[in-house]
Parts: C-alpha cells; sequence; structure tokens
C-alpha cells in the first residue's frame, strides 16, 4: 500500500461528534462521553475507508490567534466568553464537551495518533504546513471550507468534507472546487477573503457576494488584480469598483488573517499508524473499559493497519 497522510482537524470533528451523538451512554462516573466515542467511530470510518498510512490530530493550541485579532478585531469575537490579556482567549465550548477533551486527547494517544499543535497558530496552520511539506499524498478531514485553499490535484492533496455528516463524506479535489465556487483552490483564500465568513467574524467586501467574487478572480486572476483593475476603473462595474476601493483597508489585512501558515517550525511524523504492539493494545482496552468506551474503541483498534 502507498504511502498517503490523512490530517485531521480535530477540534472540527469532536465538536461535531458531540452534536451528533446522543449522550445517553455515559462514563462509570457518570461523565458525559459521547463526543470521545463519536471522535472514535469518526476514525474508524475515516481510516477504513481512506487507508492512511500517516495520520495526525492537528490541534488548536491558539484558536483565536492574537496576530489575526490585531489585523481584524471582529475575528471570532462572537465565540469568545472570556479574554485572556496575554493569553489564549477562552472560546464559548459547552461543559459537556470540555470536560470530554482530556479524554480525547488520551484515546488518542492510546491508537498512537500523534497530537500536534503550535503555539498562536490554529489546527488550520497546522495543516497547512504538515500538507506543504508532506512527500505523499494527502487527505485533510474538515468541515471548515477554509481549508479548501489547499486542495491541489498536482501534489494530490484532497479535502474530505464532513459538513453533511458522516455518511455523506465529500471529496473536493481541484474540479469540484471550480465546480462548486467557480475558482481554483488557489485563489479560494481571495475568495474567501472578498465573500467574507459571519462565522469566523470576517465582514468580507461590502456588496460582493460569491457570484461577483468568482467573477472578478476569473477575470483578474487574484486579489491583487482585482485591486489594480478597480483603481484603473477597468474591467469591471464602476460599483463594483467603488465597493473594492472602499474596502481598501480591509483588503489590507484579510489575506494574512484568512490564509493559513505553511511554515511552521514542525514536520510530518516518519512514525507510521497502526502497528500497536500488546501492551498498547492493552492500554487501549483499559482506557476503554475505565471510561466506557465500548465498540467504539474496539473499531477504531480494528480499522488500524496491522
Amino acid at each position: 500500500m502507498s504511502d498517503r497522510l490523512m490530517l485531521l482537524d480535530t477540534a472540527s470533528l469532536y465538536f461535531r461528534a458531540f452534536y451528533g451523538v446522543p449522550d445517553k451512554v455515559k462514563a462509570p462516573d457518570g461523565s458525559p462521553i459521547n463526543a470521545a466515542r463519536g471522535l472514535l467511530d469518526m476514525i474508524a470510518k475515516l481510516v477504513s475507508t481512506y487507508q492512511p498510512t500517516h495520520l495526525v490530530a492537528c490541534w488548536d493550541d491558539d484558536w483565536r490567534p492574537q496576530w489575526r485579532v490585531d489585523l481584524i478585531p471582529s475575528y471570532k469575537a462572537h465565540r469568545v466568553v472570556e479574554v485572556v490579556p496575554n493569553g489564549a482567549d477562552v472560546e464559548e465550548v459547552p461543559d459537556p464537551l470540555e470536560a470530554q477533551i482530556p479524554l480525547i486527547r488520551a484515546e488518542l494517544a492510546a491508537l498512537g495518533i500523534p497530537i500536534i499543535g503550535v503555539a498562536e497558530h490554529e489546527a488550520d496552520d497546522v495543516i497547512g504546513t504538515l500538507a506543504t511539506r508532506a512527500t505523499m499524498p494527502v487527505d485533510i478531514v474538515t468541515g471548515d471550507r477554509d481549508l479548501f485553499q489547499l486542495v491541489d490535484d498536482a501534489r494530490d492533496i484532497r479535502v474530505i468534507y464532513t459538513a453533511r455528516g458522516m455518511s455523506n463524506l465529500e471529496t473536493l479535489t481541484d474540479v469540484s472546487v471550480v465546480g462548486k465556487y467557480g475558482v481554483l483552490p488557489s485563489q479560494y483564500a481571495d475568495f474567501a477573503t472578498m465573500r467574507g465568513d459571519a462565522s469566523d467574524g470576517l465582514p468580507g467586501v461590502s456588496g460582493v457576494g460569491e457570484k461577483t467574487a468568482a467573477t472578478l478572480l476569473q477575470t483578474h486572476g487574484d486579489l491583487a488584480g482585482i485591486r489594480a483593475a478597480a483603481l484603473a476603473g477597468e474591467g469591471m462595474s464602476a460599483g463594483v469598483a467603488a465597493k473594492i476601493l472602499a474596502a481598501s483597508d480591509y483588503l489590507d489585512v484579510a489575506p494574512t488573517v484568512v490564509l493559513v501558515a505553511r511554515d511552521l517550525d514542525i514536520a510530518v511524523p516518519a512514525e507510521p499508524l497502526g502497528h500497536l504492539d500488546d501492551t498498547a493494545k492493552d492500554a487501549a482496552t483499559a482506557l476503554a473499559e475505565a471510561w466506557n468506551l465500548g465498540t467504539s474503541m474496539t473499531r477504531a483498534l480494528a480499522a488500524l493497519p496491522v
């Protein structure tokens, strides 16, 4: 089997598991375990379906980096429940999910799946760097459209998109991104910058929606070309040019916020997925028994390469 790297947008997955898996089953002490069990089931399906030889759980060491907030203060501001001076702001996370994060990290470790995060950066940045540095095909598993910017058929980098649920996974390639949005993956960050994203607190260019943004990129190639054309009054209506020019301050900084990092000081782990020895398997089974993870851990272990 040829090598293939799978990168998990871990928070995206465990949030989906928390809201998608009923919380009727509890740990022996009554603690919620729906997100932890659901994530194990997701990993079992993903590994069985796509057969990665290497797997990384990419982590939000800082879900709202200050350097992004400094550029666009509204960035994810609606999700902040506590501002932490000189530290990472506290994200709005339901208490029953927050309580499961240590167990999620423990189960990933038990499966031999490395967790990689970088201070002052989001999981997206970790994914961007590992995908860029990989010397093998890459599958990025996420429900976040921002990562469409990494799709690259020439390097066999795909996105396994989870927005429609684990039973309706969508594999995005160059062709499918163009089919959905009318832009190439390499243009997607500029497209997202102009369109904006309320879920991330990105205002976008007022009056410029997806269709206009796509048309502008098809005509002018990238955001720099669009801004130059707007300044020259060429290649677009006067009204659209006025909207682009009015958004100059935003467009000066937004691309830095939207672009994922590709040059962090991390490397793709050399150790392949699976091949757990008996001691490791016993430890994973003991963890499952202690927390009532049941068949979810069994399925995840069975999906690992042997």
